[in-house]
């Protein structure tokens, strides 16, 4: 039987009582926006803020005694915990505005908008509180950087450090690479860097011809590459080509890693971009998607005219491509072939160090070079050819760090299937739940298509899917190195 010391756990659970009551404050923003334009929302944001902030300052000041630095164990616990507990308070304003949410769907809720999935259970979007949708995709916003990102750069002002908490939560990729001496700098430099591509779309949208808080609404959720959206219809709502054209953009912007953006904003060259060795697979791969699939509708007469279905295609390749998951028209009426290279998109597309899902690109470029140099081994046994990226070769540690990810990807798409047909839920809806989930997409195929809603999933499917969703947002490592028996023993 395992002992877990309460003492162990002190120093993370006094962090996590910090970004609980951060977390609280940042509650403030839709309340004064409830108070503000007086909608109906504002009590239940007002029970929620006391509720977060009070238990986080309560954890805080139990374990305060306990402050150290953070060690690598510490950061695991802490990341995983953070992300488990986090939908909890975030459902609050949820559950409260909406008696009839049952408890697991509006953590599924709060979980999908903290992990940037955008899967909702909701119907009626339309007809909510202006600040019940600002606040579901201000949780995109939060999440799309990590709010552990932006706790980093505070970390040092109370004494503790934040590298290994950094490590755990960034993608492994980047995870050795320090863009400036200091991690906290490092933390806010990549959050200026999303702030202002932010307040860019807001401008944008805005500039469309959108309301002001529908371009703030809007412009959190693509900047997060969340999804969720303040109409039932999604952005089809809009019908708006200018509209899909600022979307598009900026997705793309938030599917590139923040670490080459920040570089190339502080040394006001383009150079960043030229060396990153993800960015030229990535429009390649878009590229060519979008080609296949707007010959292969052509082809198939589901979409009438050219320029209609290129509209089509190209919004929907960019938006799934990069786990955005905004939709302006069903896909699913699409054939099978284009509806599965849509979610197969979702998998890989987006780089390391961006706010999308997915294994990453990164992880992807080295796979196919690994499988590549592994056929000239077969043919040249005694060739010596290492990976390498930007000219610098790949270290067997990460090769071996990627393999084993790669694996246990693929080993979590077959067993939370199984595990989601064992409950009753057919093939095809239970396959592509997981997929989107496991990738932070949001719409999927058969009942949960981007024209329905999960919420005719029962409770034991959601609570399946939302763990899906903190699993694939903390690249399934995180969380299972902290569901090992060997994680708590001393």
């Amino acid at each position: 039987m395992l002992r877990i010391p309460f003492r162990t756990y002190a120093a993370p659970l006094n962090a996590l009582g910090l970004i609980i009551a951060i977390f609280g404050l940042l509650m403030l923003f839709p309340l004064l926006v409830s108070q503000y334009l007086e909608d109906s929302a504002a009590r239940a944001f007002d029970l929620a803020f006391l509720v977060t902030f009070s238990s986080g300052v309560a954890l805080f000041a139990m374990t305060y005694r306990y402050r150290r630095d953070l060690r690598v164990h510490d950061g695991f616990f802490l990341v995983a915990t953070t992300w488990l507990v986090l939908p909890v308070f975030g459902a609050l304003p949820l559950s409260a505005q909406l008696p009839s949410l049952g408890v697991i769907e509006a953590y599924f809720e709060a979980a999908s908008g903290l992990t940037a999935t955008g899967a909702t259970v909701l119907t009626g979007i339309d007809d909510l509180p202006v600040s019940i949708n600002l606040w579901r995709t201000f949780l995109h916003w939060i999440g799309g950087m990590g709010i552990i990102v932006l706790v980093v750069a505070i970390l040092p002002l109370l004494g503790i450090g934040g590298r290994q908490l950094f490590k755990a939560e960034i993608p492994t990729p980047m995870k050795e690479s320090s863009l400036t001496p200091r991690i906290a700098e490092t933390a806010k430099g990549l959050w200026g860097t999303y702030i202002l591509l932010t307040l860019g779309c807001i401008l944008a949208l805005w500039l469309t011809g959108l309301s002001g808080w529908d371009a703030l609404i809007m412009a959190f959720s693509v900047t997060g590459l969340g999804g969720f959206s303040n109409h039932d219809a999604s952005l089809a709502w809009y019908d708006s080509i200018a509209v899909e054209w600022v979307v598009m953009v900026f997705a793309l912007a938030s599917a590139l890693n923040f670490a080459t953006h920040y570089l190339a904003l502080s040394r006001r060259s383009f150079a960043p971009y030229r060396r990153d060795p993800e960015i030229r697979f990535f429009f390649c791969v878009l590229a060519v998607s979008v080609i296949l699939l707007l010959v292969y509708l052509l082809r198939s007469d589901i979409e009438t005219g050219f320029f209609s279905t290129l509209r089509h295609v190209s919004f929907h390749v960019v938006s799934m491509s990069t786990s955005l998951g905004l939709t302006t028209v069903d896909f699913t009426q699409w054939p099978m072939f284009a509806q599965l290279w849509l979610l197969f998109l979702g998998s890989f597309v987006a780089c390391s160090g961006s706010a999308g899902g997915g294994i990453k690109m990164m992880r992807a470029i080295i796979l196919y070079k690994q499988v590549w140099r592994e056929c000239i081994r077969a043919l040249h046994p005694n060739a010596v050819r290492p990976v390498r990226l930007s000219g610098q070769p790949v270290g067997e540690g990460v090769l071996h760090a990627v393999l084993g990810f790669s694996f246990m990807y693929m080993i979590s798409i077959a067993a939370l299937t199984l595990l989601m047909t064992a409950s009753g839920l057919e093939l095809v809806t239970a396959f592509s739940a997981v997929v989107t989930c496991l990738n932070n997409t949001g719409p999927g195929l058969g009942s949960i298509s981007p024209s329905s809603t999960f919420q005719s999933l029962n409770d034991f499917q959601t609570a399946v899917l939302a763990f899906t969703m903190i699993l694939g947002r903390l690249e399934i490592f995180t969380l299972l190195v902290v569901l090992t028996p060997a994680f708590w023993r001393r």
